[in-house]
């Protein structure tokens, strides 16, 4: 069946990742399921006095050698990201554009804030050497749709290309809008995503200074623990391609999952605290699942956005509980954040691929770092080791600064 309700189906056929955890989907994947951290020393960060001893940084990522030494000169470290990732999601699709198809296929891209690197940078220039040392590439550089406008150049993509800054939730939201243009007929593909690297000590010394972030050296992030004492923050690049189901039959793709549905909501209660009992998170759960036509009994995982601080993993819950009912102690639900560490708006994103392979491969990632349970917090969360199970039906949570929400349903592609 090509078409529900009249409306395209939208499949998954290629996905792509760049983290702390590796290069790759293969190598972040494996990573993933043996529990591993992506933690380490922060080499990005000034020589300031941070509360965050640790971070969640991209290691040994050499961008000449995937993209040339000339354009990762003319590309911020976000951009590079998400060439990275998504050359390894259109490879894997198989998706060749060319003259036929470029006006009809799309680029949606999620970021919170773009190219901070280069903005912090080209601002100490400044103040250093002066105005005419600053870099001629630094606008295209900093701007926040830089990335998904350097990727439609890579590859001649003529369709839309629109850039989502809705902070945490923006990767989610990109995929979302990827989906429901799919769905609408305006498109046959696109490549979407998110990809973000924030590592700078002005953005991290903001998240210090709104008391979000564990200061610890080991085992931190606590997503969901009693002792759970704030976000690490990290960064990465998580790409899908998505087709409407007939235009991947036609070419003879591999169908790695669909995208059922998609759900939005705003708080509208708090710049940066969840709205009280997770209300809005709910909606945005419910929406999801009702545009999808399921059933709340049907989900199998949540990939939970699951940050590690005290107001998010306790809201979160609440969500769980008034969107599910009394299934929602039946559903397995992870922090992959507990490894990768919160990258920002690329993370719904990659957590978008790490719902797809837990289809794939029917399995469930685990919550590292978890030791006491929070009696507000009284969920499955699969505690520190994968567990195989049957996935057919998972939601991506995704909840950004401003009150926004986000949640995808991706499911087990059934002809």
């Amino acid at each position: 069946m090509e078409q529900v309700n009249g409306r395209q189906r939208v499949v998954i056929t290629g996905t792509g990742i760049i983290s702390p955890l590796g290069h790759n989907v293969p190598d972040t994947w494996a990573a993933l399921l043996a529990g591993q951290s992506g933690l380490g020393k922060p080499t990005l960060l000034g020589d300031y006095d941070h509360i965050a001893a640790r971070v969640c940084e991209v290691k040994d990522f050499d961008p000449s050698e995937t993209i040339g030494r000339r354009e990762a000169r003319r590309r911020d470290r976000y951009q590079q990201l998400a060439t990275v990732a998504g050359n390894e999601a259109l490879t894997q699709s198989g998706l060749q554009i060319t003259d036929e198809n470029r006006e009809r296929v799309g680029v949606f891209m999620g970021t919170g804030v773009g190219g901070i690197l280069t903005l912090v940078d080209q601002e100490h220039t400044l103040m250093e050497k002066g105005l005419r040392r600053l870099s001629p590439f630094a606008i295209t550089m900093i701007m926040p749709n830089g990335a998904g406008g350097m990727l439609a150049i890579d590859y001649g993509i003529l369709g839309p290309s629109t850039t989502i800054t809705t902070a945490c939730a923006a990767g989610n939201d990109a995929i979302g809008y990827a989906f429901k243009a799919i769905r609408a007929g305006e498109v046959d593909a696109v490549l979407a995503g998110g990809s973000e690297a924030i590592l700078t000590s002005v953005a991290v010394g903001g998240f210090e200074r709104a008391g979000a972030i564990s200061p610890a050296t080991e085992n931190t992030p606590r997503p969901f623990d009693k002792n759970r004492d704030g976000l690490v923050p990290g960064e990465g690049a998580g790409m899908v391609v998505l087709e409407s189901l007939s235009h991947a039959q036609a070419r003879g793709a591999t169908i790695l999952a669909e995208i059922a549905g998609y759900g939005q909501t705003t708080d509208a209660f708090h710049i940066t605290a969840p709205s009280e009992g997770g209300l809005g998170a709910a909606r945005a759960i419910t929406k999801a699942i009702e545009d999808a036509g399921i059933r709340p009994d049907e989900i199998d995982y949540i990939s939970a956005h699951g940050t590690g601080t005290v107001l998010n993993d306790s809201h979160e819950t609440m969500s769980i509980k008034a969107a599910l009912g009394e299934h929602a102690y039946d559903v397995g639900i992870s922090s992959t954040k507990s490894m990768t560490g919160h990258i920002m708006g690329a993370t719904g994103a990659i957590e978008s691929v790490f719902c797809t392979l837990a289809i794939r491969d029917q399995i469930m990632p685990p919550t590292i770092n978890y030791e006491t349970p929070d009696p507000e917090c009284d969920l499955d969360y699969i505690p520190n080791v994968a567990r195989p199970a049957r996935v057919k039906v998972t939601l991506d949570n995704a909840f950004g600064f401003g009150g926004h929400n986000s949640v995808l349903v991706i499911k087990e592609f059934v002809e």
